[in-house]
């Protein structure tokens, strides 16, 4: 147990002035200045010291100060709001101590390890495991830049002990993160103690505010996407914790090929439902060609965990080079698998992500930061991913044939990085101008999706140019003009076009994915094919003709995925109950008719359970989170 912090002598005026430098400070420098507050917080959840008494408690954890923390815990993105749904009981919040830097009970006490069954304890638990994951995703080994979220605010409301339930999940339409309890024997079950949990179901919220137009959709593939992107965000936070990583030296003596604390996920709640010693393992054979005709959303996630699980247990004796301890080795896989899992989701296409895009980003994101590749790190990856199925061979092989790390975007009308990252309207601009190199149709009615500017680090924390990432979208109209569409059929829905590009401040691509539609291309009629150079028709022609059949094989992959949604009775009413919560049981997909046009969308996650039980077609659903 931490001693007493002391009373600090900062006025708020330094402490606010030292904060707007922090970037330029080491970890330890912000601790010793009170940029970091300490919290007693359990290693990944209670069982985990149970069966490790070695991981009572994780006294070193420490998340990052804010000049508008306050009582709650409330800072700049979250707010706890400790409301019971079942008992209908708000909970007096934790108090914050500016001058003691801590948060404490209604008595005073600084909350810790003394007092861990208290609600003021749990409502900080779950604020301190955010700000950790936050900081996890913001800083410049990750996304490097600030997190946007799905809906308007940039506050997501936290609620520790929202209802009696097996239950945890991300909810757009209440902007919130709700954590239930649950009684197993005569031991209550508090998923908010759960850092396994609460690091999953903020990947969501990540994942959402990054992409949200993943939420509609009609893939089973996208959704599990999103659970993986959820149990990704547990595994990799986990490994960053240095007291975790330091046991994990000792116990494995750096074999990972076991399950262990790391590649176990919730394991309280696992033990709690199903009588087993964690919810899900990462360390799985499961093989894309089981899964890539299901429904199971969590069950086929599991392809992707195991994938980037293999490549951790495969990078982690390389760095051993060297004379490196093991404890030195994981640190330097870990740093690695940061930006090599978490930068490459800006890449990735605007709508309809599949394991094979986010593979081919996370290959293409090594290939900017490590362009040498002399360990054969690509190599690896590729390896990985082809022998799961992820990749096919035909891709792979491509993949690993020689080519030029940059090149730059063939354009009509130049513009300036600078210029496109300014303002959408701006961005807006440069996309019309561009139609025609950008595969976008005359008639699409083309958005700015999303618009950034990131500094990000390579693994070994040097800095990269700074990056502009544009995600543009339209719809293009489709007819349901078959029975096998159930009670839809006739009906109008819109397949989600467009594309994201990745551009540093020079005017390098660095990534450009996108998702084509079917609707006619500049450059297809004969007027543009006269107007064109004959040395450039060759090219600019073929690429027309590939792209446009990509997008006719995109559609009919769009109506047969929508059509076995239908078929396994997964899309359902829109969901939603008092003050945004649920009910237990709601359907995968939700169909709503918004401007006369048939809209399907994901539902939030719902249940933590694991989905392998389902049958398909059953009228009763299980979401996993």
């Amino acid at each position: 147990m931490p001693a007493e912090p002391k009373a600090t002598s900062q006025t708020k005026a330094t402490r606010t002035g030292l904060y707007a430098a922090r970037r330029y400070l080491t970890r330890d420098a912000q601790t010793e200045l009170k940029l970091r507050i300490p919290f007693d917080a359990y290693f990944q959840d209670p069982t985990v010291r149970v069966r490790n008494p070695e991981l009572k408690y994780d006294e070193s954890f420490e998340v990052p100060w804010e000049p508008g923390i306050g009582d709650g815990p409330t800072s700049a993105r979250f707010a706890v709001v400790d409301y019971d749904s079942s008992t209908e009981i708000l909970t007096p919040p934790a108090e914050w101590n500016a001058n003691k830097n801590v948060f404490v009970g209604p008595g005073g006490a600084t909350l810790d390890q003394a007092n861990v069954d208290s609600p003021q304890y749990r409502q900080v638990n779950v604020w301190a495991t955010l700000q950790n994951a936050l900081e996890f995703y913001e800083n410049g080994f990750g996304l490097g830049r600030p997190i946007p979220f799905a809906f308007e605010g940039n506050r997501l409301i936290v609620v520790p002990t929202a209802g009696y339930g097996e239950n945890a999940y991300y909810d757009r339409q209440s902007k919130s993160l709700q954590f239930y309890y649950f009684d197993s024997g005569e031991k209550r079950i508090y998923t908010c103690l759960s850092a396994d949990i609460i690091n999953h179901e903020f990947g969501h919220a990540v994942l959402d505010g990054l992409r949200p137009l993943l939420s509609e959709s009609i893939r089973a593939e996208t959704a599990a996407f999103h659970e993986f992107v959820g149990d990704l965000s547990a595994i990799l936070i986990a490994f960053r914790n240095n007291k975790l990583r330091q046991w994990l030296a000792e116990a494995t003596g750096g074999n990972l090929d076991t399950d262990s604390a790391l590649s176990s996920l919730a394991e309280e709640f696992g033990k709690a439902i199903a009588d087993q010693p964690y919810l899900r393992s990462a360390l799985n054979t499961v093989h894309y060609d089981k899964i890539k005709d299901d429904q199971r959303q969590h069950y086929m996630s599991q392809v992707l965990t195991g994938a980037m699980f293999d490549i951790v247990r495969q990078l982690a004796p390389r760095y051993r080079d060297g004379g490196r301890s093991i404890l030195q080795a994981f640190w330097y896989t870990v740093s690695n698998m940061q930006s090599m899992a978490v930068q490459p989701l800006d890449l990735l296409p605007p709508v309809d992500v599949t394991f094979e895009d986010y593979a081919i980003a996370v290959l293409r994101n090594e290939e900017i930061v490590n362009p040498p590749d002399s360990r054969g790190t690509r190599q690896l990856m590729i390896d990985v991913f082809q022998e799961r199925g992820i990749l096919s061979s035909e891709v792979a092989e491509q993949l690993r044939q020689p080519h030029d790390i940059f090149e730059r975007l063939r354009t009509d009308v130049y513009h300036d990085p600078a210029d496109i990252a300014g303002s959408r309207s701006a961005a807006y601009r440069f996309l019309d101008d561009n139609r025609r190199n950008l595969f976008i149709p005359y008639s699409a009615d083309v958005a700015v999706q999303g618009l950034a500017n990131a500094s990000k680090f390579t693994s070994d924390a040097r800095r990269q140019a700074q990056q502009v990432l544009l995600q543009y979208t339209w719809r293009e109209p489709v007819l349901l003009d078959d029975e096998r569409f159930g009670r839809f059929a006739g009906e109008t829905t819109s397949m989600l076009c467009g594309g994201t590009l990745a551009f540093d401040i020079d005017g390098n691509l660095l990534s450009w994915m996108r998702k084509p539609g079917t609707q006619p291309l500049i450059g297809e009629d004969e007027e543009d094919a006269a107007n064109t150079q004959a040395e450039e028709l060759t090219a600019v022609q073929t690429e027309i003709r590939a792209e446009r059949e990509a997008g006719r094989r995109r559609k009919q992959s769009f109506l047969d995925a929508l059509a076995a949604r239908i078929k396994t009775g997964r899309v359902g009413e829109i969901a939603g109950g008092q003050l945004g919560i649920l009910e237990k049981t709601v359907a995968p997909l939700t169909a709503e008719t918004v401007d006369g046009i048939l809209r399907f969308s994901l539902s939030p996650h719902v249940g933590i359970h694991s989905d392998e039980h389902e049958k398909m077609g059953e009228s009763q659903w299980q979401i996993s989170s």
